[in-house]
């Protein structure tokens, strides 16, 4: 487990420095911002002097140094819009990103996971191949698209819930959160289901797919045999066999979800991280920028960490070290 770890934690620092350099380098190349911070018809000293003040008459190799051993501090800069640390801002609205992309994937995990199992049991059933039509919707789709229809049939068409928005919150342990408030759930409703579609037709395919391989293996067999009824075979021998897979997808999926949920942030007018780094973009804000984009790399790597816990927990044949001979 130690040597797990330490290989883990090298792995980690070794795939930080290199994604820092590419971000930072590539936020470089995008322009100077100076010209959307400072008004064009500024004086040309006035524009020199906030030029000096932002370092950004360094090369850039010399910005990144500062940045790391600032970093090293931990310091990942101050907005240049907001006059706040970066760091601290991404954490004020990372709450509201993680309690949407939880309620899409406890959504789709919900209604993904027995859905799969009826089509992977029902093989080529007529409603095995409804819920596989579906699911095939589901991955197609796009994200936007699904919210947009939800915004004028469930909002605008029916009006029984909010267009957009957060809704009322409430602070549980001094973090804000919508999820416990009536005002909350409303408002959470659309953009949950909506950014659910993708990982639960994800988890519909994979599903069945694990399930329909795994009918067909000898253990199912005897257990049929042995005249175990095939719900429980479902439950307690199939289901246990293909989750390794299904959590190690939903581990990948909660990662990506919370990098790319500015799509459903932006088409539910949702204060999360991703309206945060549409606006940084805008004016480009490299400070939150880069900030954003490492916070993403490093919950991508936490959460790889995690899943191979998860897994070893799931199934005992899997080792964190390799047993030496």
């Amino acid at each position: 487990m130690g040597t797990f770890l330490i290989r883990r934690l090298l792995q980690a620092v070794a795939t930080l420095v290199i994604v820092s350099i590419i971000i930072f380098v590539g936020v470089f190349a995008i322009g100077n911002p100076i010209y959307v911070l400072v008004d064009p018809n500024a004086p040309a000293d006035v524009v020199e002097q906030t030029v000096r003040e932002l370092g950004l008459d360094r090369p850039v190799h010399e910005q990144y140094l500062r940045f790391v051993a600032a970093a090293l501090k931990g310091d990942l800069g101050t907005s240049y819009v907001h006059a706040q640390p970066s760091l601290a801002l991404i954490a004020s609205r990372f709450p509201a990103t993680l309690e949407l992309v939880l309620a899409g994937l406890v959504i789709a995990f919900a209604v993904g996971l027995p859905l799969g199992l009826a089509a992977g049991y029902l093989a080529n059933n007529w409603l095995a191949r409804l819920i596989s039509s579906f699911s095939i919707v589901g991955i197609s789709v796009p994200t936007f698209w699904i919210g947009l229809i939800m915004i004028i049939g469930f909002s605008l068409e029916l009006g029984l819930v909010p267009t957009g928005g957060r809704g009322d919150t409430v602070s549980l342990l001094g973090v804000e959160t919508s999820l416990l408030t009536a005002d909350g759930l409303s408002h959470i409703f659309l953009p949950a289901v909506a950014l659910s579609f993708f990982p639960l037709a994800l988890i519909i395919r994979l599903t069945r797919a694990g399930v329909r391989e795994h009918n067909r293996m000898d253990y199912v067999r005897f257990a049929r045999a042995m005249g175990i009824p095939s719900h429980r075979i479902l439950i307690s021998y199939v289901l246990r066999n293909i989750l390794i897979p299904i959590v190690t997808m939903m581990g990948l999926i909660f990662g990506t979800l919370i990098a790319f949920a500015v799509v459903t942030e932006t088409v539910f007018a949702w204060p999360g991280m991703g309206k945060l780094i549409i606006d940084s973009i805008k004016v480009s804000d490299r400070p939150v920028i880069i900030a954003y984009l490492l916070f993403v790399v490093t919950m991508f790597l936490v959460i790889n960490f995690l899943v191979d816990l998860i897994n070893a927990a799931l199934d005992p044949r899997i080792r964190l070290v390799k047993s030496v001979e």
